[in-house]
């Protein structure tokens, strides 16, 4: 029997995945980076999965670094996003499916067979899962032996703001409980080894580490300021606050000013702390 999961409760509304495009393999998978060029130096051919791929920016600069023979595959769970990360990479120059291509599926029951992989690679997905360990395994499964598994995920309880708005210190505090009440993870940054290891992995076998974003700079404090107050007045984390009682249209409106101040604001910082891992499966 088929186990019931959550779904993916935000969706893949522009008001939620606007600020994702600012993405890259650079800025968030700077972990997998370094063990590129020796996969390739053994496999030209290299195949990488790309697992809850969003707009497709990590997956086609990941594919960017595979040229000219490796090939990434990337999914997702939503069509019209699939078709948005496929049009970003042809933007890119990309041949599709040559260098890149583009596959509906679920990460609890992909369609693989075993030991397909060389590398399986997610950003920012097991914060929104309920059974994250559930996940890890399937990724294994996938994983040929001797592969690698690169996960990143952020810790939500180590964001740094200035200035320390009360507005946006409300806005952290309801985008936590929002996560909580759609069954997602608020600390998957610090549990990550926990999970993995949970999944069947020996801890010599995982290398952790912690990465940082940060949004100083005007473009950057734009993009992600825009983005959050577009969720703000139209995205599922307003709808969700709301319903069950997180959050008032009073609050949203001051969260909103809130924003845009920081946006202005020409010493304004956000730091975001992210727990990193590279998993080599071992050999069979």
């Amino acid at each position: 029997m088929t186990t019931q999961h959550t779904p993916y409760a935000i969706g893949h509304a522009p008001s939620h995945t606007k600020h994702h495009e600012w993405r890259t393999a650079a800025n968030s998978a700077p972990h997998l980076l370094p063990h590129l060029p020796k996969a390739l130096s053994s496999n030209p051919n290299l195949k990488l999965l790309d697992i809850g791929c969003g707009p497709g920016t990590i997956s086609a600069s990941l594919a960017q670094h595979l040229l000219p023979s490796g090939h990434v595959l990337a999914t997702d769970i939503a069509d019209d996003v699939l078709e948005r990360a496929k049009e970003h990479a042809i933007s890119q120059g990309l041949s599709v499916p040559q260098n890149i291509s583009f596959q509906k599926e679920s990460v609890y029951e992909l369609s693989f067979p075993d030991n397909e992989f060389d590398i399986v690679h997610a950003h920012q997905v097991l914060c929104h899962l309920d059974d994250p360990v559930a996940a890890v395994k399937e990724m294994l499964r996938v994983c040929k032996p001797g592969g690698l598994i690169s996960l990143r995920e952020s810790d939500m309880h180590m964001w740094c703001f200035w200035p320390e708005l009360p507005s946006l210190l409300k806005f952290h505090e309801l985008m936590v409980n929002v996560m909580l009440a759609n069954g997602g993870q608020d600390k998957g940054g610090r549990k990550l080894v926990s999970w993995i290891m949970e999944a069947g992995v020996d801890r010599k076998d995982i290398e952790a580490g912690f990465g940082t974003w940060c949004y100083s700079e005007p473009g950057d404090r734009k993009a992600w300021g825009e983005a959050m107050i577009e969720r703000l007045r139209t995205g599922q984390m307003r709808q969700r606050g709301i319903e069950v009682g997180l959050t008032t249209e009073e609050d949203i409106e001051e969260m909103v000013k809130g924003w845009r101040e920081w946006m202005e604001r020409g010493d304004a910082t956000l730091g975001i702390v992210n727990g990193e891992v590279i998993v080599k499966k071992a050999a069979s």
